[in-house]
């Protein structure tokens, strides 16, 4: 019998990786008995990333959810293991020391036992305070390379910080294939490189189906030694998210390694659980391209979990241009003409920006200047006639050092905006906040907490959180899913009204902004009298604008007929949640 590899099932990042919803606390309860039958695990991904602010999303308690989540996991002896971005914390932007700090102390006594941590940009200096943060709260550290593939991204760049996250005290490295970009052969001697240099250390691989790749290269790591490999499982397989586990399983096995059954009835009725949480709610959310491979995933390097955001984005883009396209006489676009645009400008930017890699939160950056750009040249502007704080932020070096340098025109615009480059550590730059958030719950009457767990929720997600408090979240989250159906549900021919003569009496109506963000007004890129501004036609269901998120631009459409009596901000400024933009009359 060869050598032994377990498996790891990421069932939450499956969902992730799909669309935007991840199960709720109640359904992922049901099906953890099942995944324990399957027999075939013996690590579960259970929390960190984007899955506990979906938690706020829903309105559920975070902390709740993880406790339930990890504890059948916990009693059947399986492994669980959390997804953190290093300075990001699990959010999108950077975490002051002390939270970060206090996350571990908090997942640990929610019974998390490793903790996968991964800077975006691969900057020891970032991963230092994770594996030091992981050990002294007692968990697995498991130090993370965030792979991809450029001129900079070799060998002998990994490798250096392989030797610094050893030299850390980490426990293990994981290959974190976000993308699945990774060269098969590439990623098996770099494996080879870590098990030589490192022979203590185990070694995971995690690698997304996008281009293809991952299967051959989850054959290439493991004949160069990796200990466990990620599979996720039907009927969220293959597509944008993970390898099922029964390919994976069958095709190391006839290549000699000992490798786990599978209980194929317990497989069946986990495979029929998922189904029946697709069907529920969360299937409205997925879009049906993240089902299938693409190729131009190679050109682009694009994680496959940005799909459903990017999807998202492209729809929200796509009406106004190809409308301002028409009134000019010129052929429309299709949603893939658009989605190779895109393509093509994420492949033209990011090697100006300094080669990132492309995961969270720096796939984000550098597909919102590609989309901003693309935005930007129909109007017939400059690049970079946009780009948001957080991503310059990403520019300036306040989040890490980039991979690779960045494009002289690049410097020059940031020289032009008088921005100021950062060259010291990070951290440094985000002073410690806990007293203050400790100090807001005291004064709003919350509890921190079971091992301050809610203190730690609070300070990390205040905005989410205040929501889910509020009951805001559940409320704004239940009229999600039902409009959502809606609109899947056939379309009902409703009777005429009766006629009247009386005229309602006309009121403003006000525009609301249900994001923070950058606003951009809809506009005809062709015919500026299309463009909304005060005096035009609002149709119900016209695109008023845009705002810019940090995860996603967000399309706000028009609910009244009427006139647009006054535009209550100003092109490209920001907005909060709850802002008016505009009045209908």
């Amino acid at each position: 019998m060869g050598r032994k590899i377990q498996f790891s099932l990421v069932y939450r990042d499956m969902w992730q990786s799909s669309g935007k919803y991840v199960p709720r606390v109640d359904q992922l309860k049901k099906i953890a008995p099942v995944i324990i039958d399957m027999g075939c695990f013996a690590r579960i991904e259970t929390n960190g990333g984007a899955f506990e602010q979906v938690n706020l999303l829903y309105g559920e308690n975070p902390n709740v959810a993880v406790r339930e989540w990890v504890k059948p996991f916990n009693e059947a002896g399986i492994q669980t293991h959390m997804l953190e971005r290093a300075l990001n914390g699990i959010r999108m932007y950077p975490v002051p020391a002390d939270v970060r700090r206090l996350m571990y102390k908090v997942k640990k006594a929610q019974g998390v036992d490793i903790a996968r941590s991964f800077c975006g940009l691969n900057d020891p200096r970032n991963l230092e305070l994770s594996v030091k943060y992981a050990k002294e709260a007692g968990m697995i550290s498991q130090g993370t390379l965030s792979i991809t593939h450029s001129e900079v991204h070799t060998i002998e760049h990994y490798m250096n910080v392989v030797d610094q996250l050893v030299e850390f005290g980490t426990d293990e490295i994981c290959l974190k294939d976000m993308a699945g970009i990774g060269r098969p052969v590439t990623l098996g001697l770099l494996v080879t490189q870590i098990k030589k240099r490192h022979p203590h250390i185990k070694v995971q691989y995690h690698g997304h189906s996008g281009p293809g790749f991952s299967v051959a290269s989850m054959l290439e790591v493991a004949k160069a030694g990796a200990d466990y490999i990620d599979v996720a499982m039907e009927p969220l397989s293959w597509g944008m998210v993970h390898p099922d586990v029964i390919t994976v399983q069958a095709m190391l096995k006839d290549a000699g390694f000992e490798v786990p059954e599978i209980n194929m009835s317990a497989y069946m009725k986990a495979r029929s659980l998922t189904q029946e949480f697709i069907d529920d709610f969360l299937g409205y959310f997925i879009d049906t391209k993240n089902r299938y491979t693409s190729s131009l995933l190679v050109q682009s390097g694009l994680p496959g979990g940005m799909m459903g955001s990017m999807m998202a984005d492209l729809q929200g883009v796509y009406a106004s241009i190809n409308k301002s396209l028409e009134a000019a006489g010129k052929q429309k676009l299709t949603i893939d003409d658009l989605l190779v645009q895109l393509f093509d400008e994420v492949s033209y930017v990011w090697p100006k920006l300094g080669y990132p890699p492309l995961v969270t939160p720096f796939s984000q950056y550098v597909k919102n200047v590609a989309l901003l750009n693309v935005m930007m040249m129909y109007q017939g502007k400059q690049r970079y006639s946009m780009i948001d704080a957080n991503t310059w932020d990403m520019i300036l070096g306040k989040t890490g050092q980039l991979p690779g340098p960045l494009a002289p025109e690049i410097i020059e615009l940031a020289k032009t905006q008088k921005k100021e480059f950062f060259s010291g550590v990070p951290q440094d730059y985000y002073p410690d906040e806990l007293p203050k958030f400790r100090k807001e719950m005291e004064e709003l009457g919350w509890e921190t907490g079971k091992d301050d767990e809610e203190l730690f929720e609070f300070a990390m997600h205040d905005r989410q959180y205040h929501d889910y408090k509020s009951g805001i979240a559940k409320k704004r989250f239940i009229e999600e899913v039902e409009k959502a159906k809606a609109a899947a549900a056939p379309v009902q021919v409703a009777a005429p009204a009766a006629k009247t003569d009386e005229k309602p009496k006309a009121e403003a109506k006000d525009v609301v902004s249900p994001y923070s963000g950058r606003l951009m007004f809809a506009c005809s890129f062709y015919n500026e009298e299309l463009c909304v501004r005060e005096g035009v036609e609002a149709s119900k269901g016209k695109t008023i604008c845009y705002i810019q998120e940090k995860e996603s631009v967000q399309q706000i459409v028009n609910e009244n007929d009427g006139i647009i009596e006054k535009l209550c901000v100003k092109q490209g400024e920001m907005v909060k949640k709850g802002d008016v933009i505009a009045k209908i009359k």
